[in-house]
């Protein structure tokens, strides 16, 4: 019988290695009096298979960060918690083979030099002295990164373990949670011996995940893939290099093939993510087992046949090895391939930490962020990229859990170009005129599952996926967004936007409280601002529309994106029994934007509202008959409206503004076109710009505080901030960039010292420039100063510019 505890201030579910580390990290934070509950044996999902790679590599900051932070811990875990571990520091060689995979490491290696990390690009000669083996012949170079590795996963997790344990943490094997329920604002969870009440629980229960997340009334977004490698006998050529060389191989990554390949003893182990791959558990013929425990699927070598035969051409030795043996288990896949890390949505005092498919290089940095969450409310860095909320109802469905983990599993290594969109599960949510503007040319991407147009191409373009993969600015998009932009600058352009996150807040002391949570004024009724939402440390939460209706009336307005984000945020700080009710109405309304100096002439063809009302007013208004909210608003930087309309009556208005349109040179413009359009606007993104990695000071938006109201959350971090040196600044610059612009992530520079970086980046159509937005060392945020901007290694001037917009710079025109 397991000796299960009565309470606990936190219960973790799941004993794999991220669930471990984040026991271990609860505890380290002093929350001692925490349990973990494993239905097995530690290790026993997809820990015990995990091959270990331990890479620094991503393309995300905060996963970069994360892993960062892993093998950091990792160096110094066995001495601190007194267990033996092996963890092999080789090094790894990323092979590219293209311009466009060389660009990608370039990137990568100056978000590593900016997080303190020595990765390098090396070329052709420099990847055969390390690795003495390989074939060279095609290869335009490699990353080199001195912090990768390998660790031996169950050490890791009983290290982990023991580490918890010493502090006073508890962990309770065998003992599956089997229901669980809320009462008296504590969680209550039933295992096979007895009840355990707690305060928080943590979901880390790996592929075994959404079964968990069902006891909670939540359909984890997920799916399991079958992940094979290969180990191989020992390699006598390999065993004599390695003695003479005193130390391993680097661990190889054929990216462009999609292979890892590592030294394993003196044998060695090869993963391939293949893109014919299989999903486990993925229909109703095919239930997950009710234990799966130390289990493996049977071996599919047949799949992997085409990347064994590359691996052997690239590394010849490898075919004189024989096989040992296949591993071949489940792995848990997100719809983006990323992990879930934050809070439950819509589940009170609830975590997740799961879904993990590189759980074992994430594990580390996982459970920092985690008891972060936990203990504190909020996480170091930013970590959207991992925040369950990302994901909305729609990610529910599981045939688009299955589509998408396929797609990201089979290309696990691929590049993220910035015009790509990837076509699996894609058409989840229409526009009510999604028709009518793909008859127009539309080429479409997904926001938060909604479909929307990011531009326009003209008959004959190149519209293939093979197109769209590049870093540069021109492909058969340049044009277009060009034309769209002067478009809006010189006439008029009609933007779909489907989507926007809606909620409805009202009732007696709504103003007041909205008040309180923002750092400036609420508008008058009649009036929309924007409202930023800061967290007691003064950092940027997010950033709504603030449409005053009534007194205590009002409709907040965000990015698709941040739908459960910033619903939860509202609602979690609403005073409980206040009377003041919050609605999620976002499926109940679309909107269109319809902005350029003809604009009003087209609106003053089909309504009677009165189009002289100022900037930053709104009004209710027929057009052809139908209602809607006309808003004197306009994120492209011109005198505009947004058209807000109810779902039905959508195509109604559009058809009414598309005809009404046509004798004044309306057209249509994609998202691609308002980013350029924003940018020279120094206009914010949500979480590029606007993150909790910057203060609402370092962003820049110090005219949105009210420092004379009465407290505001984040007020006294920020009246403290106030005081001291600035450390950073939000700043637009001008790039005298090459092919490409910024990314973001951008490494900027100034007398040979890193000194920020980029959030943003683009070109300006309207003034014929390359922009970036960024952060930087707060005494070099003077006009004019001049700095280098890294843009895939290549390093690029820059001046800062004055802190107003670039195109328009008194709002004459939006106020026109």
């Amino acid at each position: 019988m397991a000796d299960i505890p009565s309470t606990a201030r936190v219960v973790v579910i799941g004993g794999g290695a991220v669930g471990v580390s984040s026991l271990y990290h609860l505890a380290k934070a002093g929350w001692t009096d925490c349990v973990l509950l494993e239905k097995n044996e530690l290790t026993s999902g997809s820990t015990w298979h995990a091959a270990g790679n331990v890479p620094t590599f991503s393309t995300s900051w905060s996963l970069m960060n994360m892993q960062r932070y892993s093998t950091e811990l990792y160096r110094g875990l066995a001495q601190e918690v007194d267990y033996p571990m092996n963890y092999h520091v080789t090094g790894s060689l990323r092979l590219g083979h293209s311009k466009e995979r060389m660009r990608e490491f370039l990137r990568a290696r100056g978000m590593g030099r900016y997080q303190g990390m020595d990765i390098e690009v090396v070329g052709p000669d420099e990847i055969k002295s390390r690795y003495p083996f390989i074939e060279t012949h095609d290869l335009q170079g490699a990353l080199h990164d001195p912090s990768d590795g390998d660790i031996d996963p169950a050490q890791l997790t009983q290290a982990l373990a023991k580490g918890a344990r010493d502090m006073g943490a508890k962990i309770v094997r065998f003992c599956p949670v089997t229901a669980a329920r809320r009462e008296n604002g504590e969680w209550v969870l039933t295992t096979p011996h007895g009840e355990i009440r707690c305060e928080y629980v943590v979901n880390a229960a790996g592929y075994r995940a959404q079964e968990v997340g069902r006891l909670f009334g939540r359909t984890v977004p997920m799916m399991v893939m079958s992940h094979q490698y290969i180990l191989f006998e020992e390699i006598p050529e390999l065993a004599a290099w390695s003695k003479e060389a005193g130390h391993k191989l680097p661990l190889l990554r054929d990216v462009d093939t999609s292979w890892y390949l590592r030294q394993e003893k003196n044998g060695m182990n090869l993963g391939p993510y293949e893109k014919n791959c299989r999903a486990h558990w993925a229909t109703p013929d095919d239930p997950m087992p009710e234990d799966f425990s130390f289990q493996l699927y049977p071996d599919d070598l047949e799949r992997l046949e085409w990347h064994l035969k590359d691996a052997t051409e690239r590394v010849p030795i490898l075919g004189t090895a024989g096989l040992s043996k296949m591993i071949n288990g489940p792995i848990p896949y997100a719809p983006d391939g990323n992990p879930l890390i934050g809070p439950m949505p819509g589940v009170p005092n609830a975590f997740e930490a799961c879904v993990f498919t590189f759980g074992i290089a994430q594990a580390g940095g996982a459970g920092k962020v985690l008891a972060e969450w936990v203990t504190e409310g909020r996480t170091e860095w930013d970590m959207w990229s991992c925040d369950p909320r990302r994901f909305t109802a729609f990610a529910a469905d599981h045939d688009y859990c299955v589509a998408k983990g396929m797609e990201v599993y089979g290309n696990e290594y691929a590049i993220h170009f910035p015009h790509h969109a990837w076509p699996a599960g894609r058409n989840r949510k229409f526009s009510p005129i999604h028709d009518r503007i793909a008859a127009l040319g539309a080429q479409f991407d997904a926001y938060n599952g909604w479909e929307r147009a990011t531009w326009y191409a003209a008959p004959g373009d190149d519209t293939s996926e093979a197109s769209t993969q590049t870093f540069n600015r021109a492909g058969p998009w340049e044009k277009r967004i060009r034309e769209e932009c002067l478009a809006v600058r010189d006439a008029a352009g009609v933007l779909d936007l489907p989507g926007f996150s809606r909620f409805r807040l009202e009732g007696p002391g709504a103003r007041e409280w909205l008040s309180s949570m923002i750092t400036g004024v609420v508008p008058k009724p009649g009036r929309i601002g924007l409202g930023y939402f800061a967290d007691e440390g003064g950092r940027i939460v997010t950033e709504m529309s603030i449409m005053a209706l009534k007194e205590d009336f009002f409709f907040l307005i965000t990015a698709a994106a941040a739908e459960l984000h910033d619903f939860e945020w509202l609602q979690k700080n609403l005073p409980q029994a206040s009377g003041i009710s919050l609605r999620n109405v976002t499926d109940d309304f679309s909107c269109q934007i319809l902005s350029g100096p003809k604009s009003r002439a087209i609106l003053a063809e089909i309504t009677d509202a009165d189009l002289t009302q100022s900037w930053l007013s709104h009004q209710s208004v027929q057009i052809a008959g139908r209602w809607c909210q006309l808003v004197r608003v306009s994120f492209a930087g011109e005198l505009g409206w947004e058209i807000h309309t109810k779902i039905e009556d959508t195509a109604t208005i559009f058809d009414a503004v598309w005809q009404a349109g046509q004798k004044h040179g309306l057209k249509p413009f994609g998202m691609f076109a308002l980013d350029s359009l924003r940018l020279e606007k120094g206009y914010r993104a949500w979480k590029q710009e606007l993150s909790t990695d910057y203060t609402v000071l370092q962003g820049g938006l110090e005219r949105f505080v009210k420092w004379d109201k009465p407290a505001f959350r984040g007020k006294a971090a920020l009246e403290q901030e106030k005081q001291r040196d600035e450390t950073k600044r939000f700043v637009t610059l001008v790039v005298e960039a090459g092919e490409c612009d910024a990314p973001y992530m951008s490494t900027l520079w100034h007398n040979g010292k890193v000194v920020g970086e980029t959030l943003s980046g683009g070109f300006g159509n309207r003034v014929d420039k390359s922009i970036a937005l960024g952060m930087i060392r707060a005494d070099l945020a003077v006009a004019g100063t001049r700095i280098e901007v890294e843009i895939f290694g290549e390093s690029c001037p820059a001046i800062v510019q004055e802190d107003k917009p670039l195109w328009d710079p008194l709002n004459e025109r939006l106020r026109s």
